[in-house]
């Protein structure tokens, strides 16, 4: 049975709920923030889960209502993910996740994606600027062959900072998450310098 995404007072609810839990807790993953809003109200159907899009604009409601000084913290946060990406440049870094998308609070990671041959060379690099880092890994989709990336995260002015290394035959396929199956919006140095040009 095909979702009905027309007013709906429940969805609506939720969708709020969730966008204050992402403004306010920091909360980056939807599908966490639909869990635990929907929890909120005690809907146990999914059908009434609110989409992505259906919080992001709560999202903004929310900020411009409570959060005015959202904007400056995003151009902040953009600044600084450029200014790495500038450093990382020789590893192809793209800027995702809600930097990228403008819905990054005030405890957003930021999340860059490298491309390149030797995946070593990124440890080594951070190594050799006397970064400390800790590894972890992700479970992707490069078209349709899953891929599970290693990701370094270091800090950067109170920042957690997520490189996901990835090969460079995966920039030449849509990358898609393990939960959600849609493409991953990245964008390279230059559309990030744009966006903050922007304001």
């Amino acid at each position: 049975m095909p979702r009905d995404f027309g007013r709906n007072p429940l969805r609506e609810s939720i969708a709020n709920i969730a966008a204050r839990l992402m403004a306010e807790d920091g909360i980056e993953d939807y599908a966490q923030a639909k869990r635990k809003a929907a929890r909120q109200v005690g809907a146990t159907d999914a059908r009434q889960l609110p989409t992505n899009d259906q919080i992001d604009t709560a999202l903004a409601a929310y900020r411009s209502l409570f959060q005015q000084d959202h904007s400056a913290q995003l151009r902040a946060l953009r600044e600084l993910a450029l200014g790495i990406m500038q450093e990382l440049s020789a590893f192809n870094p793209y800027l995702t996740g809600s930097v990228l998308r403008g819905s990054a609070g005030i405890y957003a990671n930021i999340q860059l994606q490298l491309f390149c041959e030797n995946l070593k060379t990124v440890e080594h690099y951070l190594l050799g600027k006397g970064v400390p880092f800790r590894s972890a890994d992700t479970r992707l989709f490069a078209g349709d062959i899953p891929v599970v990336a290693p990701v370094l995260i270091f800090g950067r002015a109170g920042y957690d900072i997520h490189l996901t290394l990835l090969s460079l035959r995966d920039l030449r396929v849509p990358l898609k998450t393990a939960l959600s199956g849609k493409p991953i919006d990245r964008a390279k140095p230059q559309a990030v310098a744009a966006l903050i040009a922007e304001g």
